[in-house]
């Protein structure tokens, strides 16, 4: 699973013209399910998330959670992080998730942080949304559930 993490002071998504889902201060997760990606995937990366030390503390060093400062999540599924660029000009895409699998998979995400405690807005699966963020810092952060830990 691939997630990557914008750190905003609000963020939305909206669907042919409506809004679906917003947050204020919080993380702004773009999400995409790999083909070999589990539920227990899902749960391991939304608990990195939640717990995940990249808000400033009173020194004003990255050293708060999501979880610590009662931010939110917006949670938007985006399968173009699956991108293959390594030949060609054209993306391929086929590390992704099937369809079916990768919108569990999504869902599994979502509800695990929400259970961790987290508000959690989504977009909507499969859709063509439009996001719109204010990024603090800014902040962004790289998530790959196959990178290897140091």
């Amino acid at each position: 699973m691939r997630v990557l993490l914008q750190r905003v002071s609000r963020a939305s998504v909206s669907v042919e013209g409506a809004v679906i889902g917003e947050i204020g201060p919080g993380l702004l997760t773009l999400v995409c399910a790999m083909r070999d990606d589990t539920a227990e995937t899902a749960g391991v990366l939304a608990a990195k998330v939640a717990k995940l030390r990249i808000f400033p503390d009173d020194a004003g060093k990255m050293n708060r959670a999501l979880l610590d400062t009662r931010g939110a999540a917006l949670v938007v599924s985006q399968f173009t992080l699956a991108a293959d660029t390594r030949r060609g000009n054209r993306p391929g895409f086929s590390a992704a998730a099937a369809p079916t699998e990768g919108e569990a998979l999504y869902e599994a995400f979502a509800r695990e942080l929400a259970l961790l405690g987290v508000p959690v807005a989504t977009g909507r699966f499969g859709a063509d949304m439009a996001v719109s963020l204010i990024n603090d810092g800014p902040v962004t952060i790289w998530l790959d559930s196959d990178a290897p830990a140091v």
